[in-house]
């Protein structure tokens, strides 16, 4: 039996839910991750990531192994439109951001404040970039994506991915000058300073 995603995905096309659920169980958290990332929201992220597998169960054909896609680059584009769409909508109505939702692994107490005081300022950094810099950037960095994937998912050419990148490092930049803060590199600069 083939338990790979694809095959996993082609087995799904003929309403296999044992293998629904090994996909839903493997990937889950990694989708989430963007989703966060993209809405800054907990409750939505999981509401994409629902909505995004949920489409995928009810129409399995939009994934195409055959044409040589590979199932998590291709889902990544639906989790990012689903978020994007759900960002979109928000801008409307100006919905508040909880960036403290995304748990914090670091070990001790003053560190766990630190972390999660320089995580929410960078959070919020990422969350007023334009759409598709977020995207590049959280596709990059967070999912450790290759340029190549990242412009797959984003529909666009690797020199436009490495331009969204730049423009939104130069944008984050600019938000830690312009609130008076140490950007995340000074803060590592300074931990170690500390620790040496």
């Amino acid at each position: 039996m083939d338990d790979t995603d694809e095959g996993l995905a082609l087995r799904i096309r003929n309403g296999d839910h044992q293998a629904f659920s090994i996909l839903v169980r493997r990937h889950t958290d990694r989708f989430y991750g963007l989703a966060w990332r993209l809405l800054g929201n907990s409750a939505e992220a999981d509401d994409v990531v629902q909505d995004a597998f949920l489409k995928f169960w009810t129409q399995p054909d939009m994934f195409r192994p055959e044409a040589g896609a590979r199932f998590t680059t291709w889902f990544y584009r639906v989790v990012s439109n689903l978020a994007l769409d759900r960002l979109r909508g928000r801008k409307r109505w100006k919905g508040d951001v909880d960036f403290d939702a995304m748990p914090d692994r670091a070990a001790t107490a003053d560190a766990v404040y630190e972390n999660r005081q320089m995580q929410g300022h960078l959070e919020a950094a990422i969350h007023e970039l334009p759409e598709r810099q977020k995207l590049a950037l959280n596709l990059c960095f967070y999912e450790g994506m290759s340029v190549r994937d990242a412009a797959e998912v984003i529909g666009v050419g690797e020199k436009a991915v490495e331009s969204l990148l730049m423009r939104a490092k130069a944008g984050l930049k600019e938000h830690f000058i312009r609130k008076g803060l140490a950007g995340p590199g000074e803060v590592q600069d300074a931990r170690r300073t500390k620790q040496g």
